[in-house]
């Protein structure tokens, strides 16, 4: 599948197929591959909860609107950032790139982060979002159906998933086998309504 079909076949699905299952080679293949989504600096400051005791599911359920998918699903993750990544032996992030990058952009890193709680919090969403969209669409290539879930008690499942106080939570993605047919698509924005040229 081609990234324009599996852009156009996604869809945010609603019911899961609680009996579809995807191995653990799969997963890491998975997982592998959107980790080649761009982060500011390198510094990959995601981090990927792979949420797969049942009991842990049916909790973030509770705190989530009772949706059928973060049970249902093949594959629930929650997607935090560590917004301390910045600081976290930030040369391992340019290993092996000449050494005039590294000699660049180490320092460039802590100047760009440090005593800016917005602008790590800024970057641990974006990075996130990036991350999650490559999980759906590398989902949607093999067959898979997916959903990004932001209804939920973020700071509940954040207790839940023993999240460390450095962390954030920026949403959760439930992937597996829909259970019925998508709706049909509705409601698009016409590029006309939403594209700015130069300026507004």
């Amino acid at each position: 599948m081609n990234v324009s079909t599996a852009i156009q076949e996604r869809r945010a699905e609603k019911m899961f197929d609680p009996a579809f299952t995807i191995s653990e080679q799969q997963v890491t293949d998975l997982l592998v591959k959107a980790m080649l989504s761009p982060t500011a600096f390198n510094i990959q400051n995601w981090r990927i909860v792979n949420v797969k005791d049942p009991a842990l599911r049916q909790r973030i359920r509770e705190v989530a609107w009772n949706q059928d998918k973060v049970t249902d699903a093949t594959l629930l993750f929650v997607l935090c950032a560590d917004l301390n990544a910045w600081a976290k032996e930030p040369a391992r992030y340019w290993a092996g790139a000449p050494q005039m990058y590294q000699d660049m952009l180490i320092p460039a890193i802590d100047a760009y982060y440090r005593d800016k709680p917005q602008v790590q919090r800024d970057e641990a969403m974006r990075s996130c979002g990036l991350l999650a969209m490559s999980i759906m669409l590398l989902a949607q290539e093999q067959g898979w159906h997916s959903c990004p879930i932001d209804g939920f008690d973020f700071d509940a499942v954040g207790k839940l998933i023993n999240l460390p106080d450095d962390h954030v939570v920026s949403l959760m993605i439930a992937v597996g086998s829909r259970a019925q047919e998508s709706f049909p698509r509705t409601g698009k924005l016409s590029l006309a309504e939403v594209l700015v040229e130069n300026s507004f």
